[in-house]
């Protein structure tokens, strides 16, 4: 459960970091609720996966997967241009995702 909780709370973040650009500094009220609500749930199903799974790890998992995503969505809706290094950070980050999570015996399976 607790990989459902994390997987809950990194769509959360994504949709609510993707939004802040459409709340143009919070001062648009739909995105700006979009960005309310999504940073309380990520934070929320971020809480209850600490339950079981360590902080590092998890802020870890989080924010890599989050960061990759984010930037995937920047460049399908705001044309944000990615170069080769670019696409070579999202590899060594998708990497460390995937290090963490398969072989770290820090992460409970």
């Amino acid at each position: 459960m607790h990989y459902w909780y994390l997987t809950i709370a990194i769509i959360s973040e994504v949709i609510a970091t993707s939004a802040l650009k459409a709340a143009d500094g919070l001062r648009v009220p739909g995105p700006t609720l979009l960005v309310v609500a999504g940073y309380g749930c990520a934070f929320y199903f971020l809480s209850l996966t600490l339950r079981t799974i360590p902080v590092g790890i998890a802020y870890a998992i989080w924010s890599g997967i989050g960061q990759v995503l984010v930037m995937f969505i920047a460049w399908v809706l705001y044309r944000q241009a990615l170069d080769a290094a670019a696409l070579a950070g999202i590899a060594l980050i998708i990497a460390g995702v995937l290090v963490l999570t398969l072989l770290s015996k820090s992460v409970p399976h």
